[in-house]
């Protein structure tokens, strides 16, 4: 019997921008690395593929796309807000803040509104997106994963969601950031850390 009731599982794939997994990306430089060495876009467009097969839902969480007087005036910059600042990651109508072009939405996927810092939940619509779907289950993927995954996923099981991380279809910038995430966080508060291929076949059961 499958551990997951597909009519309430989501796939919630997070900030698959070009800035971070295409060449030419403003981050690919550091993200290459993890992205090429984990297979990120072959096997997330693998579980895309299956989800949509067996009609589970998909939502995009992306992150906002950033502007140049964003952060004017703001009262406390995290690093990642400086980040961002400083090289216009994920710039409002760049190339680089577009979708992957091998994960792009389809119909009947839904978009969340965007996050500012990490977790696909804070201040967004997607916790509402999901409880309008009566979903229960949430599988993620997507970048990157000492941050906004690792945010998601806590925030998630914080919200009462049942939560399952895909191992091989999170990258970060380097090993060291997908080891604290894979073997140390979640192994403490998540549900289930399953590969593409065992989620994938636990939805044929």
């Amino acid at each position: 019997m499958s551990l997951y009731q597909l009519q309430k599982t989501a796939i919630v794939l997070i900030d698959p921008f070009n800035d971070f997994l295409s060449e030419g990306g403003k981050l690919y430089p550091v993200t290459q690395e993890t992205v090429e060495g984990n297979g990120v876009v072959q096997n997330i467009k693998k579980l895309l593929a299956a989800a949509r097969k067996k009609k589970i839902l998909i939502v995009y969480a992306p992150h906002r796309h950033t502007q140049k007087d964003d952060y004017l005036n703001w009262k406390f910059m995290a690093p990642s807000h400086s980040g961002s600042k400083n090289i216009t990651l994920f710039e409002k109508g760049s190339w680089g803040a577009e979708f992957h072009p091998d994960l792009m939405m389809q119909e009947g996927d839904l978009l969340a509104q965007n996050h500012w810092t990490a977790s696909g939940f804070a201040n967004t619509d997607l916790d509402f997106l999901l409880r309008q779907h009566n979903i229960d289950q949430i599988v993620l993927a997507g970048m990157r994963a000492n941050t906004c995954i690792d945010s998601t996923a806590r925030f998630g099981v914080e919200l009462g969601y049942h939560v399952t991380l895909i191992k091989d279809g999170i990258g970060a910038f380097n090993w060291e950031e997908i080891k604290a995430t894979v073997e140390t966080n979640f192994p403490n508060y998540g549900h289930v850390l399953s590969s593409t291929e065992e989620f994938i076949q636990q939805i044929y059961l």
